[in-house]
């Protein structure tokens, strides 16, 4: 027989509650992530509770012992939800389920603790710990799930063709949970997962993406998004990263691999920042080229305009899967459309007047930009990285005397439409929108100061050439 481990309970709330079922004489358990996480001393915040009976009941009695404010309770799915100093506890009744084969949704009925651990994901999310008087701390681990942890692997506690069968999502689950832990997913897992890859049909966009943003926030998300593309789930969740696969050769002449290239670029800018709409923009940064890609005698591959292009696929990519309609997506298209703008700087003379038009087009996000900029370089050679880097480095220190300079960076019209056309004597009409354009372009290109004053004596030049008159002449 395994050797019987006893785990202290630290969080107060975990020892209030084990007071609580012992004065009611109820029989329940901490199971699930919390527990995995105190043997990977990964800090957790959300406690599940699996009960005999009713997991509301138990919350009920709870929030009233604790005098607890904030309870949410989902009558229809049997849980309830409180809040205890900065710790989410969830209370759930044992539960077994089964499935329909055309839903992910599980038919549930009341079930044993065994079963409830059985229906788990993971062996190493079947891990329960005893807050019951008799046995208080102690490990129910039926399916060796400590072992699993020992040596970084997941596995199913059911044959994984019927987990994954049964509810898809588990398939996704695995590889995210692979990409935060570093872990390693059983060879037989893996099998199911290709074997039942088509189930992944049933999930909703909504839950495949929850899952796709935790690969994407791991600390080395390309080892997400390769399994993704080894279980051959990446075509079915995600066409346009795996229309970059590959590496044509025509005349002895061919590109480079831009899947391998974009979870570079992704894993670099990993290391630099842990926010997921940048390391979107790494993702979809050159998701055009599988469509602009050509062939040409003289220059070999070249795909031109794949930042534009990819700038209208980040808004189709994102309505897809249900991704933000608003700025996140706004910011992540600006990034895909200019990220080609600084390295043009450095392949030639930095002018003011392209500075201030990068300057004006990135706005807030120029420093974000930069950064995808310098992750983007991901070429082998050590000379030629090292130059690029440094080029960029002379690109940022531009950027910071043009800004210092000009103030272009927070940019507002020093001129209004309101003023011209008072100015004017005029009503909205093509010559407003005609005098604040070239105004913009002739600060940005130098022509003229970033102040009211050079603005509104070059809003006069351009009235008079247009033949406009001053409303008070």
């Amino acid at each position: 027989m395994p050797e019987i481990m006893h785990i202290e309970l630290k969080e107060k709330i975990l020892k209030q509650i084990a007071d609580i079922i012992a004065e009611n004489n109820i029989e329940a358990y901490v199971i699930g992530g919390y527990v995995r996480d105190i043997f990977l001393n990964r800090e957790s915040k959300d406690i599940d509770i699996v009960t005999i009976g009713s997991g509301i009941e138990l919350a009920q009695l709870v929030a009233k012992k604790l005098g607890c404010i904030n309870v949410n309770y989902f009558k229809n799915f049997g849980t309830a939800m409180l809040h205890f100093d900065d710790i989410e506890v969830e209370f759930v009744g044992a539960r077994k389920e089964s499935y329909d084969r055309n839903s992910r949704k599980p038919i549930v009925e009341d079930g044993t603790f065994k079963d409830d651990q059985l229906r788990r994901d993971f062996t190493i999310n079947a891990m329960a710990i005893s807050l019951n008087r008799d046995n208080l701390g102690e490990l129910i681990d039926p399916f060796n799930g400590i072992a699993d942890l020992k040596n970084k692997l997941l596995r199913t506690p059911l044959d994984p063709e019927i987990t994954f069968s049964d509810d898809p999502l588990r398939m996704i689950r695995a590889i995210r949970f692979a990409s935060q832990l570093n872990f390693t997913i059983d060879e037989i897992a893996i099998d199911a997962i290709k074997n039942n890859v088509d189930r992944i049909r049933i999930v909703s966009n909504e839950r495949i993406v929850d899952e796709i943003n935790k690969i994407i926030l791991s600390k080395e998300p390309s080892i997400g998004f390769l399994l993704l593309d080894k279980t051959n789930l990446l075509p079915l969740i995600f066409p346009e990263l795996e229309a970059l696969k590959g590496v044509d050769t025509l005349e002895g002449k061919a590109h480079k691999d831009n899947f391998y290239h974009t979870l570079k670029v992704l894993d670099n800018i990993s290391l630099k920042s842990d926010d997921l709409w940048l390391r979107w923009a790494a993702i979809l940064h050159d998701i055009g080229k599988a469509k602009t890609k050509k062939f040409h005698k003289k220059q070999g591959w070249t795909f031109h305009g794949h930042d534009a292009l990819g700038g209208k696929m980040v808004v189709e990519i994102f309505k897809r899967l249900k991704l933000p309609q608003n700025q996140k997506m706004k910011y992540v298209q600006k990034l895909v459309q200019l990220h080609l703008r600084p390295i043009s700087l450095v392949e030639s003379i930095v002018t003011d007047s392209a500075v201030r038009r990068l300057l004006f087009d990135a706005s807030d996000d120029i420093n974000d930009l930069m950064t995808l900029c310098e992750a983007d370089i991901t070429s082998k050679n050590e000379e030629k990285l090292k130059t690029y880097l440094n080029n960029f480095k002379l690109v940022r220190e531009k950027l910071k005397e043009v800004e210092e300079k000009d103030h272009i960076r927070q940019w507002e019209p020093p001129i209004s439409g309101e003023l011209i056309m008072e100015t004017f004597g005029i009503s909205p009409c093509k010559h407003v929108g005609d005098i604040k354009n070239a105004i913009k372009n002739a600060i940005l290109d130098g022509e003229i100061k970033n102040n009211y004053e050079s603005a509104y004596e070059f809003m006069i030049k351009l009235g008079k050439e247009i033949g406009l008159r001053l409303k008070n002449v």
